[in-house]
């Protein structure tokens, strides 16, 4: 007779007290019959998974899996009503995810996830982590969602990450598989803390170069008291999570200072044109992540225009238009408020800026509104037309931003 046990991150959670989104379940003793006998609906492709009929969460039929080959995909399953809830559990990455459930509410922990939990560590369950190079940025993401309960890696498992980055298998990883950690690393309490872990463990320098290649490079500490141009990005991380920014924004907040990364050691530590040259190690590391059009766009935005953001309040009018236009900011409104975050969070990751206001997002809305609410029926009317109905319009706005600058005075 199966038996079935609630398992993996939800387990976790309430064990934290953690607010559980998703529940999964493993199914010991059952087979693919039995399962779809009683209306479950398979979905696994690689192997026994079916969706319950009411609920719609996943059970999965209790399995063991070995290495067969390289990279995320390189693995042989085998799912029988033999395979036990320890064997099952004993597969999983990390002690704290490898706790099941009774349906009367008991615990079965083997591996120890329960003082895990306890002692805030990530530890892996078994030598077979090394196996899957996935698990390095698993680890990462934990560490960046966990945070508020302040978690650290073991050093034994860190490791094993080191390993694992050592054996070249992280670049066997799908950028499909990258990004998804990446997102939802992004969007954690603490985003700095998955490319700090990634750092600690040497795959930052594999899986995000451009990144990994500020850490180190000096800045003039009038403006960036923390002088590392490394340590000031994940202080901007930390900003926009703080500031509880959307994906795009982070994204953008990440890529913003690429450009550092590649100036000339001779005229450190300025870095005069670094927005420029930026621009194409973002094109790059989108391409490389397939990063969505998206984030990808407003991170080129960003990364070529936030000087102007924190100069805005000496700004002349019509180059704030000109500003808008670059920005796509007429037909693509919403791209202001998401600038003008990224480059508040920009502002704020600096040592003692952290809570410092930053007129210059409100001042920017301000006076995009007033250009977008150019009427641009009566140019038309007026005769305009062709290029002379755009050179019209582009002084039209300027007036606008003008005579609003002038009442924001």
């Amino acid at each position: 007779m199966s038996q079935t046990f609630l398992v993996g991150g939800a387990v976790r959670d309430s064990l934290l007290d953690r607010p559980v989104h998703e529940r999964d379940w493993v199914v010991v003793g059952g087979t693919p019959q039995a399962m779809l006998d009683a209306g479950y609906r398979p979905v696994g492709k690689d192997f026994p998974v079916f969706l319950h009929p009411d609920t719609q969460e996943e059970y999965a039929l209790a399995r063991t899996e070995r290495k067969s080959g390289r990279g995320y995909h390189g693995f042989a399953f085998h799912a029988a009503p033999d395979v036990t809830l320890e064997d099952d559990l004993l597969r999983r990455d990390f002690t704290v995810n490898a706790i099941a459930r009774t349906d009367d509410g008991a615990l079965v922990d083997p591996y120890g996830g329960v003082d895990d939990l306890d002692a805030r560590l990530l530890r892996h369950v078994s030598p077979a982590f090394v196996e899957d190079p996935l698990r390095v940025l698993r680890a990462a993401r934990f560490m960046a969602e966990l945070a508020p309960w302040d978690f650290r890696v073991a050093d034994e498992t860190l490791d094993v990450m080191r390993a694992i980055t050592a054996s070249g298998e992280l670049e066997t990883l799908a950028a499909e598989r990258l990004w998804r950690e990446t997102r939802r690393g992004l969007m954690s309490p603490a985003p700095q803390r998955y490319f700090e872990t990634l750092r600690d463990c040497g795959a930052l320098a594999v899986l995000f170069p451009e990144i990994d290649a500020l850490f180190g490079v000096p800045q003039p500490p009038k403006h960036h008291p923390e002088v590392d141009c490394g340590v000031h990005l994940m202080m901007v991380l930390a900003q926009s999570a703080r500031l509880e920014h959307e994906l795009e924004v982070r994204f953008a907040a990440l890529c913003h200072d690429l450009g550092k990364g590649i100036t000339p050691a001779h005229v450190l530590p300025s870095h005069r044109g670094h927005e420029a040259a930026g621009v194409p190690l973002v094109e790059q590391l989108c391409g490389r992540l397939k990063v969505p059009n998206s984030c990808r766009d407003l991170a080129v935005v960003v990364t070529r225009e936030h000087l102007h953001a924190h100069r805005a309040l000496e700004l002349r009018p019509d180059t704030v238009q000109r500003l808008f236009s670059r920005m796509d900011a007429y037909r693509r409104p919403e791209r202001v408020r998401q600038f003008v975050q990224a480059c508040e969070a920009d502002s704020r990751g600096r040592t003692g800026f952290e809570d410092r206001d930053y007129p210059q997002a409100d001042y920017l809305i301000r006076l995009h509104e007033a250009a977008l609410a150019v009427d641009t029926r009566s140019i038309a009317e007026a005769g305009f037309s062709g290029p002379a109905f755009g050179k019209e319009l582009a002084r039209r706005r300027g007036e606008a931003i003008a005579a609003a600058k002038a009442a924001s005075a």
